[in-house]
């Protein structure tokens, strides 16, 4: 998790948050006490995990072994309410059949708001833009066709970026402060150590050629004329947290 300070309004940055909204919120309220600050909004960029019942892990991309309701429910139920504003995008381990039901943004849950596939909302005077789910060459430019219940196939390709969505945000004329997507930024790679991600993780390599290949994300975020581009996915989990102040003029 992050910290940004964007003009007067002070931002928390989550990646991969897979449902663990408690400790999200409870890792926001000991930075907010801590420093003696006061979080305006989260944003999340991925695989949010939005699981509202049982039925709703049959549309999650992710082995039946690791399947849990975790926390989103207890929000989405109205029995606990976010504390502070969050804005999330979808990634490639969601309930995709809910975010269909809100492909155009809405509210996931009081206080929470899923961006949509390809949409722009004005939080306060800053413009978000995102782009939800994760470069896949074979369904790039096909329509979305699937419907649920999902088969084995159209679990993965539900959450494929489509051309389509591409193009929309490519239309887009006023300035954007911000842009979302989950998938990483080209040349992302240049700025850790590549061989040891590829020594850890075999299909690493595989997948930095993938983002060359695409180059989508670099023409919509462009194009968008964006401040600050959050595009990392990281864990909820992680032990690590950054303290990245960011002022933008």
């Amino acid at each position: 998790m992050c910290c940004v300070q964007f003009k007067t309004m002070k931002i928390a940055v989550e990646g991969c948050m897979h449902g663990d909204l408690d400790k999200v919120y409870d890792t926001i309220k000991y930075i907010e006490n801590t420093r003696n600050i006061k979080i305006d909004l989260l944003l999340c960029y991925g695989d949010f995990q939005a699981v509202r019942n049982g039925k709703d892990m049959d549309s999650l991309n992710v082995a039946p072994k690791y399947r849990e309701m975790k926390s989103f429910w207890i929000y989405y139920l109205g029995l606990e309410v976010a504390p502070i504003p969050t804005i999330f995008i979808g990634g490639n381990n969601e309930a995709s059949n809910y975010l269909w039901e809100l492909y155009y943004g809405g509210w996931a849950a009081p206080n929470i708001y899923f961006l949509g596939y390809a949409v722009v909302v004005k939080f306060g005077n800053i413009r978000i833009n995102g782009l939800s789910g994760i470069y896949n060459a074979r369904n790039y430019c096909l329509g979305h066709h699937e419907r649920p219940p999902y088969n084995d196939n159209t679990i993965r390709s539900v959450y494929h970026v489509r051309e389509y969505d591409v193009h929309k945000l490519m239309h887009l004329e006023k300035l954007i402060d911000i842009f979302l997507s989950h998938d990483w930024p080209l040349s992302i790679t240049d700025y850790g150590n590549w061989q040891q991600l590829v020594c850890c993780k075999k299909t690493f390599q595989r997948s930095s050629k993938e983002l060359l290949e695409a180059n989508l994300l670099l023409s919509c975020s462009k194009n968008s004329d964006h401040r600050i581009g959050f595009q990392l996915t990281c864990t909820a989990n992680s032990p690590l947290l950054l303290n990245m102040k960011r002022v933008v003029e």
